[in-house]
């Protein structure tokens, strides 16, 4: 069940800044939504926001939406869990 997967700006520049185990810890997460974002064991929806998801990795979070349709996956914002719910 393989989805593309589009990854906004910002979230690639905070994945960027990133030490390497955690950049690969959080990619590799991303690769796993890629193959099925409605698991639950990898995800569950925002109750303050209808139609996205949120995936814990460690002290990480990565919020995105799915557009089944479109068989897309669109990562919207990857950072900490403080920071995440400042976006929400």
């Amino acid at each position: 069940m393989n989805y593309r997967v589009a990854i906004a700006r910002e979230a690639e520049k905070v994945l960027d800044r990133l030490d390497r185990p955690t950049e690969r810890r959080l990619r590799f997460r991303i690769s796993q939504l890629a193959d099925d974002p409605l698991d639950p064991r990898l995800s569950a929806p925002l109750v303050e926001r209808a139609g996205i998801r949120k995936s814990h990795v460690g002290r990480w979070r990565i919020l995105y939406s799915v557009d089944r349709d479109a068989r897309m996956l669109s990562v919207l914002t990857v950072d900490t869990r403080g920071q995440v719910d400042k976006h929400s």
